[in-house]
């Protein structure tokens, strides 16, 4: 009876992506700017692939795992900025209740995988400059490959949870999300189900793939950081921080953002922080990662310039 009370309920058809307010001026500038943002990424991103495939230079477990990293940003941006594109360009910002439940479970099961990825990166830098007499040994083609295939598993393995949950809220009440894109805390405020077991389980979720990543990165680069300041030359020093100090930028900048979006308190006060601080995670990495990784490293600029 309880369960048919609550289906009865059910009249929402769509949700409201508020994005960015109702500045007019605002939205004029944003919209090229998004646009030029997303050519870049995708074209930075795919470019960096075919890169790591055609150059035999880069078929190296460093280029292998950052062809992966540059694929998987190109699917983490495809989620969310051509809606947000649209949305500009038309005004209309309503989303239907499948299609934020849909991008919801993109969104989280990529922010997964790059989670997993980037330790996986961190990883193999940590073999390559603590140990450096290992690493071939270590991190070899096979082991590389399942490193990589791993991130790529974790994603779906979230998504297997999140999409099962997912599926079973019912919305009934307001259906305004302040936000540019769907994520699931804003589809659990929104929710008339009883979300308590869900959020019960998706904390641990949350902790298996998001904060043990970010603490075995965190604990690789400080092995690295101890190893580099150890070599007496500061020529050597500087060249074995050369190796990571891109993936290290990179690393700050994703999780420095996250972490400011989901463990701050979720207040009215904060709300446009919170904002700003998702468009660096969802956006503005995906487009740096190309630009940073090629424009500090050698080998991708001969790859680039052969091609």
């Amino acid at each position: 009876m309880a369960d048919t009370k609550e289906r009865n309920q059910t009249s929402i058809t769509g949700f409201i992506l508020l994005d960015f307010g109702n500045l007019h001026e605002l939205k004029i500038l944003l919209f090229p700017l998004f646009l030029l943002i997303y050519i870049v990424t995708v074209a930075g991103n795919v470019l960096v692939v075919a890169l790591v495939v055609s150059d035999q230079h880069l078929h190296t477990p460093m280029y292998f795992f950052l062809g992966n990293l540059s694929c998987l940003e190109t699917c983490y941006t495809s989620t969310i900025l051509p809606r947000m594109l649209a949305s500009l360009l038309t005004g209309d910002r309503s989303i239907s209740v499948r299609g934020c439940l849909v991008q919801s479970d993109i969104f989280g099961s990529l922010l997964a995988a790059e989670c997993c990825l980037l330790s996986v990166m961190s990883y193999d830098r940590y073999l390559a400059i603590c140990k450096p007499l290992h690493y071939a040994a270590c991190m070899n083609r096979r082991f590389s490959f399942q490193l990589a295939a791993g991130s790529w598993l974790s994603g779906s393995v979230v998504s297997s949870i999140t999409v099962c949950w997912l599926s079973q809220l019912i919305f009934c009440g307001p259906n305004e999300i302040d936000h540019f894109l769907c994520d699931y805390t804003s589809l659990i405020k929104l929710s008339c189900s009883d979300t308590s077991l869900m959020v019960l389980v998706i904390s641990p979720v949350c902790f298996i793939f998001i904060l043990l990543p970010f603490l075995l990165t965190l604990a690789s680069y400080m092995a690295i950081i101890s190893t580099v300041l150890r070599i007496s030359s500061s020529a050597g020093r500087q060249k074995a921080f050369s190796t990571c100090s891109s993936h290290l930028i990179v690393v700050t900048i994703f999780y420095g953002t996250l972490f400011v979006v989901y463990m701050l308190p979720d207040t009215a006060a904060l709300r446009d922080l919170n904002k700003v601080s998702s468009v660096f995670y969802t956006i503005l990495t995906p487009v740096v990662n190309p630009l940073i990784y090629s424009l500090r490293n050698k080998e991708v600029k001969e790859a680039l310039r052969k091609l």
